[in-house]
């Protein structure tokens, strides 16, 4: 078993600089891993003066301390260089997701404004997608101004001449961490140095990193758990470093194991989306011949965690000799600097089967057998780390006892101060005696935290977490709907490995009506918001609060309890014979494929010319297209040739010319 290190000996940093100049001759590196045998390093020791390098391009463009950055790459080494500099001038770097969809833009302008007049990090390619957003947007002035301020990665012939650093203090700001999936009115998390080094020193002591461990992950450096837990901690401890693009795991998602066991990986992570997402692309086959005995953590988090998909996960991936006890479920947030709780390493995960219908805030849980049809189980995800406190509290923030339903509040000297520029927001999060309100519920069994419930409703989709109004107003602009008719849940069904986006609308009309209706509302949020809409669901009443506030956590339990089965069943025959007489045919395969990609993309007109990329298909769509197509075809197109071949028309020429030759 790895030795522990003494954090507080090991990790005697007060900021983020000291441990980038601490770290000036260790000849640790970071693989930023591009493809399979493609392979970048860069040491520990150079990236102190390529950061500086950096900062000689900002200061030059006119950043100062104090200054806001905005990150806006999907580059993993363009990012880190942009990061690091921007942290060695005192500039408050904030990170935020590339995307394929408009309000991915839309977000970073909302956020622009937010941030007064920042500077921009990023490509020439996602500048001028930015800039034809704002067109359409009419938010020419906002993009101009950013225009103005922006530092192109394009533009950067030279990191030789360094820029001049501003040393921060302890409680300087350190990066704005804004919350992923929110769009209307994002919040931006405040992390200080001390706050990001303190949550890094309990990690430390309860997971043991340390300067024999190799990591990996794949995770988007615009994350919390890709840009403190796989970067910084990792980091900070002088971990060897390998990096993967999130979209070549999209794309291969066999590449991370195989990663993972040439470099002798030792800690891994994914949330839930990403071991079902490797699942489905493993099918059938074995990885045997794959050596990840050296794992020893594999970090599960960032959104509810499935007990059947780690139970097959593990269970598959034995014969590589990966160890059952390597599998480690944790809970965290951005405002607590990513880690709360963590489990013992070496330990077996546990989990409860609870009665669903005794869940509600100070029920004591009631346990039923596995399997029992009102049933659910949730996994254990650790004991707090030893600088965090939780408590877990009634409505009225008063204690509760082990064992009993509540909401997980935390505070400790990781935890943020509050949210950029939103005194109410920040005054709202935190009880009268200093508690933090993480918005989740759970309780507490033998010292260990289950997650049960979302307060907030937040809808976890691949990872990724989205409030729900933000996909309401989307979805209202639908013609016919009007505020307040519309209800977004993430909803999981008996037996479903995760939860799903399930739309309630109000409508009273016949179900032909209906067809139309959600029809545009699944088209509409796809295009948006880059989500699939797994149901749209005709509801003849929403039920409120006597105060107007929207109950779904009704609407999830009345669509659990199959109340709305026979009206979406009626929807979807209404559906597949609208679908029928839509489409006419070229070919054979093309009009098999073209049907495929209908069915996956409801709603969504896609012609045979059209880009799959192009039109906001997400990746675990393609997973579903390739699905089809391989039942259609058996072995005979892999999934990465979607991306060789993304269009219908293509793929079909394609198709036909590898069936012709198997012929031949």
């Amino acid at each position: 078993m790895t030795a522990r290190h003494d954090a507080d000996a090991t990790l005697p940093y007060a900021t983020l600089i000291d441990v980038l100049e601490a770290h000036r001759g260790v000849m640790q590196h970071i693989g930023y891993l591009e493809g399979d045998g493609q392979e970048r390093l860069v040491t520990y020791a150079e990236l102190e003066g390529r950061a500086l390098g950096l900062l000689h391009h900002l200061q030059k463009l006119g950043a100062r301390r104090g200054d806001r950055l905005i990150v806006f790459l999907n580059n993993n080494e363009a990012f880190i260089d942009g990061f690091w500099g921007a942290l060695a001038g005192s500039i408050v770097p904030v990170p935020l997701a590339v995307g394929i969809a408009d309000e991915h833009r839309a977000k970073l302008i909302r956020i622009a404004k937010k941030l007064g007049d920042p500077f921009l990090y990023t490509d020439r390619r996602s500048l001028e997608r930015l800039g034809a957003y704002a067109a359409e947007a009419g938010e020419t002035a906002v993009f101009e101004r950013l225009q103005a301020r922006a530092l192109l990665v394009e533009a950067i012939s030279d990191l030789g001449q360094p820029g001049q650093p501003e040393r921060p203090a302890p409680d300087d700001v350190a990066f704005i961490q804004f919350s992923s999936g929110s769009t209307s009115d994002p919040k931006g998390v405040v992390l200080t140095h001390r706050n990001i080094l303190e949550n890094t020193r309990g990690a430390t002591r309860r997971a043991g990193f340390n300067e024999r461990d190799v990591s990996l992950s794949w995770m988007p450096l615009t994350h919390d758990m890709g840009l403190i837990g796989f970067f910084l901690m990792m980091f900070a401890n002088r971990v060897q470093l390998n990096l993967m693009p999130t979209d070549l795991f999209v794309r291969r998602p066999l590449l991370w194991t195989k990663f993972a066991a040439a470099k002798r990986a030792t800690i891994l992570c994914s949330p839930n989306f990403g071991y079902r997402h490797y699942l489905k692309v493993l099918g059938e086959r074995v990885p045997a011949d794959e050596d990840l005995s050296a794992v020893r953590l594999i970090f599960n988090g960032a959104e509810p965690i499935s007990t059947p998909i780690v139970e097959e996960f593990m269970t598959r991936l034995a014969p590589t000799g990966l160890k059952r006890t390597s599998m480690y479920p944790v809970y965290g947030l951005a405002e607590a600097s990513l880690a709360v709780t963590f489990p013992e390493p070496d330990s077996a995960w546990r989990t409860l089967w609870l009665d669903r219908h005794r869940l509600n805030v100070g029920e004591a849980r009631q346990p039923v057998a596995a399997g029992h049809r009102d049933g659910v189980e949730f996994m254990a995800v650790g004991r707090p780390l030893d600088n965090i406190e939780l408590r877990i509290a009634d409505d009225a923030d008063a204690p509760l006892g082990e064992g009993r339903t509540g909401h997980v509040l935390i505070r400790g000297p990781s935890v943020t101060r509050g949210y950029f520029e939103a005194t109410e927001v920040s005054a709202a999060a935190f009880t009268a005696d200093g508690w933090l309100r993480t918005g989740d519920l759970g309780l507490v069994e033998q010292g260990e935290l289950f997650i049960t419930g979302r307060h907030k409703d937040v809808i976890f989709v691949n990872g990724q977490n989205y409030f729900p109004h933000d996909i309401e107003h989307i979805a209202e602009r639908a013609q016919a709907l009007e505020l307040g008719k519309v209800v977004a849940a993430g909803v999981r069904p008996p037996g479903a490995e995760a939860d799903e986006l399930t739309i309630f609308v109000l409508h009273r009309g016949s179900m032909e009506d209906f067809v139309p209706v959600a029809t545009e509302v699944t088209q509409l949020v796809n295009e948006h918001a880059g989500l699939e809409v797994t149901h749209v669901v005709p509801v003849k009443r929403i039920p409120k609060t006597t105060s107007g506030k929207v109950q779904r956590h009704l609407l999830e339990q009345a669509f659990v309890a199959g109340e709305f089965t026979a009206g979406m069943a009626e929807l979807a025959r209404l559906q597949e014979g609208a679908y029928g007489h839509a489409h006419a045919a070229a070919g054979a395969v093309q009009r098999k494929l073209k049907a495929i990609v209908d069915a996956a993309l409801p709603g969504k007109r896609v012609e045979v010319t059209d880009n799959l990329f192009e039109i906001g298909t997400s990746s675990l769509t393609l997973i579903q297209i390739h699905e089809r197509i391989d039942a259609e075809y058996p072995g005979l197109i892999d999934l990465t040739e979607l991306f060789d071949f993304p269009t219908v028309e293509q793929l079909a020429a394609h198709l036909e010319g590898k069936r012709a030759a198997a012929k031949g």
